[in-house]
């Protein structure tokens, strides 16, 4: 029996809306029971709402100061307190628990994952730029308050099954799989027209469209790495990535012996969310078998960096060190958002992303600080307005 005093931050997220179906049916079996203290959403006060009339937290949170009075009024009658607004978020991260979720998408999931990390709760963190920005220091922070992070991220959460913790000297490296996104096999000539539903229709996984985009130009893996090489410690060149199509196994890890091991399964974003939603015990749900037999093969081939550049520029920022993951990661947003709004084309993301690298001096952030947080985030502005300044001069130039 698996018992948690939870918050979910992003709740009203994918990875949030699926951690809250995991509680459900583990309550529904015998085998959870849940404590919800808060829950925190976006602009979706719907759903919110009908969660928190679900699960009757102590706080619910809306990140959007305008819809504070239509959260209040939805709520009305269930004794759920409401708030809103980013510090409110803050503060809800802060409250005291066995377990938080982190899965705001985005920079904007960053304060809420610091202020986590001082809680002493283990925190399943699903949201990469918090490691990609702040990760030795996030990391540092939740062991130093007694805490433990369990990444939710397939392919993290595979290493993480895998890997020795109490004798990380054993490993040799670190595989990383990728599916290869909508556009594996696409020659690079026609990926210009590439068009934003195009880029969202993942093969194989169900995401958000931000994500997906960085799925169809492989800068989720580059940012994977990043994360990696925080969360296992592990130098650059002791990663690779390899594209496996069928999404099966999720990255494997490679011991000084020769020996691989490899966590596999049908390629569903519920197993790693239970994973770490149990840890370290296991919990039952009605995941998706593995029927090896019915696969019938795995196939597997090196990522073409030159149709997929961000996977070239990902690893140079991680080698850069500095502020350089975080000028790649906040350069990638934008770009991404702005591809998505059919302001900047398919190829352009890369580009630039690429410039504002060149652009923005990576300089050294103070890793181990309690204010890395904050000079994580001055840099990220920094990069920010830099990436939108590009863009706006490729639309003026086109």
């Amino acid at each position: 029996m698996i018992r948690r005093r939870v918050s979910v931050l992003g709740s009203t997220g994918s990875v949030g809306c699926s951690t809250l179906e995991l509680m459900d049916q583990a309550e529904a079996a015998g085998t959870g029971v849940f404590e919800v203290e808060a829950l925190t959403g976006g602009a979706n006060i719907t759903r919110l709402a009908e969660q928190a009339r679900r699960w009757k937290p102590k706080l619910a949170v809306t990140a959007d100061p305008a819809r504070m009075n239509e959260l209040r009024d939805a709520l009305q009658g269930t004794g759920v307190e409401a708030a809103a607004g980013d510090q409110a978020v803050i503060e809800a991260a802060a409250r005291p628990v066995d377990w938080i979720m982190a899965a705001i998408v985005g920079a904007a999931g960053l304060r809420s994952a610091w202020a986590a990390a001082a809680t002493g709760a283990t925190l399943a963190l699903a949201n990469k730029e918090s490691l990609v920005c702040c990760g030795p220091a996030l990391i540092d922070r939740v062991r130093r308050h007694g805490g433990r992070l369990i990444p939710v991220d397939s392919e993290h959460s595979a290493i993480h099954q895998v890997f020795p913790h109490d004798a990380p000297h054993r490993v040799g490296k670190l595989v990383l799989t990728a599916s290869g996104g909508p556009f594996r096999s696409t020659p690079r000539e026609a990926l210009g027209s590439i068009t934003p539903e195009q880029a969202v229709a993942h093969p194989n996984w169900s995401m958000g469209a931000k994500i997906s985009v960085d799925s169809a130009t492989m800068a989720n893996k580059g940012l994977e790495a990043i994360e990696a090489a925080y969360l296992f410690d592990m130098p650059a060149e002791r990663i690779e990535i390899v594209v496996h199509p069928e999404s099966i196994i999720h990255s494997l890890v490679e011991y000084i012996d020769g020996s691989t091991l490899a966590q596999m399964g049908p390629p569903d974003m519920k197993t790693p969310i239970a994973y770490a939603l149990a840890w370290p015990d296991r919990i039952a749900w009605k995941a998706p078998r593995l029927d090896l037999a019915a696969l019938g093969r795995l196939t597997f081939e090196a990522p073409d960096e030159d149709r997929f550049p961000a996977l070239k520029l990902a690893r140079e920022a991680l080698q850069a060190g500095g502020t350089a993951p975080i000028v790649f990661n906040a350069a990638n947003e934008v770009a991404a958002l702005a591809f998505l709004d059919r302001r900047l084309g398919f190829l352009n993301i890369a580009a630039v992303v690429a410039d504002t690298l060149s652009r923005v001096t990576a300089s050294g952030v103070d890793s181990g600080s309690d204010c890395a947080c904050d000079a994580a985030l001055a840099v990220d502005a920094q990069a920010r307005r830099m990436a939108e300044s590009i863009i706006r001069g490729i639309a003026a130039a086109a």
